[in-house]
C-alpha cells in the first residue's frame, strides 16, 4: 500500500528536480528566489509525506481508515506533483488546497477513527495547528505574487515549528514525536526506501535527457559518469549506516527520538540527490560546455550535502563521525573554485572520483574488521516518561 503511494512521489520528486534544472541560467536574486521557492516546495512535499509515514508506523496501516487515509493523501500528493512546475504562479491556488486538504482535513479523520482513544488528541493537535497556518497559506495563493513566496514561507514555519514543538495547546500541553510509540523499523525502511526512489529520479533525468539528445560518444560518456555517480551514492548511503538504520530503531528504547532525527536527515540527504539529478542535464546536454556557477551549485552542491547528512546518519547509528566522508566533503569544497574553470564532463567526473575514493576508502575498512552492531546515542532514554498519548 505504501510502495503504491510512492508513486506519487515519483512524480513530486521529478518535478522538483526539473524546477532545479530550470534555473540554470539564473543569476542574481532571481537564482536565489528560483532556489527558495523549489526548496518551499519541497519541504511542502517533504512534511506531507514524513506525516504520512507517521501515521503508518503509529497505527495499524492494515486497517481500513488507515488504507483510506493513504490513497486520499495519495491522491492530494498527485494534485500537488501535477501543480508543482507551476505552483509559486499561476496554479498557486490548487496546490495550497491540497496541502491543507491534508494537513486539516485528514488528522480529522484518523482522531474520528480513533473515537475514545487517548491518542486521539494528538491528531487534533495536528489539525489545530494546520488549521492556524492554513490563513497563510490561502492568502498567498489568492493575494499579489509578490506576497506568495513570503507568506508561505511563514506557514511552512509554523507547520515545522508545531511539528518541533509537538503541536502544544493549552492545558492539553505537547505531544512530542520523539516519545511516540512506534514501529522503528517500519519507519527505518520507509526512509530508505524513499531515498531509493529519489535515487530512481536519477535515472529517470539520466536516461529521459540521453535518449532526447543527438547521439554522440562525448554524451554517452557523459551518461555513463552520470549513472556511476548515482551508483555511488547508493553505495555511500547503504554501506553500514544505512543498512543498520532498521537495526538501530529497534534496539532505540524511544525510537520516535531516532526516527525525528533520521527523518530529518534522509531529507537532506533526498533534497541532495535531487540537486544531483539536476546537474545531469548540462553534463548530457553539453558536456565540454561552459561551466556556469549555477550548474557548478548543483553539480558539486548536490553531493556535498549529500557526504555532510551522510556524516550525520553514522553518527545517529554508530555514536561516531565518519571521517572518509569529511575528508571527501572537504575535498569537494575546495575543489569548487577549480572546478569553475572547467567544462562539465570535467566537472562531474571529479565529483564522481571523489565519491570513488570515498566508497573505496569504506571498502577497504570493511575488509579489516567485520560488520559492527549498531550503538546508536540517540533514542536511548527510558522510556518511564512518556505520558499517556505517547
Amino acid at each position: 500500500m505504501e510502495l503504491f503511494f510512492d508513486l506519487a512521489f515519483v512524480v513530486a520528486l521529478t518535478r522538483v528536480s526539473q524546477r532545479f534544472a530550470d534555473l540554470g541560467g539564473d543569476t542574481g536574486w532571481t537564482l536565489v528566489a528560483g532556489l527558495g521557492r523549489t526548496l518551499l516546495l519541497f519541504l511542502a512535499l517533504w512534511l506531507i509525506w514524513s506525516h504520512t509515514i507517521w501515521i503508518t508506523s503509529r497505527y495499524e496501516p492494515e486497517r481500513p481508515v488507515i488504507q483510506a487515509v493513504v490513497v486520499g493523501t495519495m491522491f492530494a500528493a498527485l494534485v500537488m506533483a501535477v501543480t508543482l512546475p507551476r505552483a509559486v504562479e499561476e496554479r498557486a491556488l490548487p496546490f495550497a488546497v491540497a496541502y491543507l486538504v491534508v494537513m486539516v482535513v485528514r488528522p480529522l479523520v484518523v482522531a474520528a477513527a480513533l473515537r475514545g482513544h487517548p491518542r486521539r488528541l494528538v491528531p487534533f493537535r495536528l489539525a489545530a495547528w494546520a488549521a492556524a497556518a492554513a490563513p497563510l497559506w490561502l492568502v498567498g495563493a489568492l493575494g499579489p505574487e509578490q506576497l506568495r513566496l513570503p507568506l508561505w514561507a511563514a506557514a511552512l514555519t509554523v507547520d515545522y515549528v508545531a511539528w518541533a514543538l509537538g503541536w502544544p495547546l493549552p492545558w492539553l500541553g505537547a505531544a512530542a514525536v520523539s516519545r511516540w510509540r512506534i514501529a522503528g523499523e517500519h519507519l527505518a525502511e520507509r526512509h530508505q526506501q524513499m531515498f531509493l526512489i529519489a535515487l530512481g529520479e536519477t535515472i529517470i533525468v539520466i536516461a529521459a535527457v540521453f535518449s532526447g539528445a543527438s547521439y554522440s560518444s562525448v554524451r554517452a560518456a557523459a551518461f555513463t559518469v552520470a549513472f556511476a555517480t548515482s551508483v555511488l551514492l547508493w553505495r555511500i548511503y547503504f554501506y553500514r549506516a544505512g543498512r543498520l538504520l532498521t537495526e538501530a530503531l529497534g534496539r532505540a528504547r524511544m525510537p520516535g527520538h531516532l526516527g525525528a532525527a533520521s527523518e530529518r536527515t534522509h531529507g537532506l540527504i533526498v533534497l541532495s540527490v535531487l540537486v544531483t539529478a539536476a546537474s545531469y542535464e548540462l553534463v548530457i546536454t553539453d558536456p565540454y560546455g561552459l561551466l556556469r556557477p549555477t550548474w557548478l551549485l548543483f553539480l558539486v552542491g548536490g553531493p556535498a550535502i549529500f557526504l555532510a547528512a551522510r556524516v550525520w546518519l553514522e553518527y545517529q547509528v554508530f555514536g561516531r563521525v565518519s571521517w572518509s566522508r569529511m575528508i571527501g566533503l572537504v575535498v569537494l569544497l575546495l575543489l569548487t573554485t577549480v572546478l569553475a574553470r572547467w567544462s562539465p564532463m570535467v566537472g562531474l567526473s571529479v565529483v564522481a572520483g571523489v565519491l570513488a575514493l570515498v566508497a573505496l576508502f569504506d571498502a577497504l575498512r570493511g575488509r579489516q574488521r567485520p560488520m559492527e552492531d549498531s550503538a546508536s546515542p540517540i533514542g536511548q532514554e527510558t522510556s518511564g516518561s512518556q505520558g499517556s498519548e505517547a
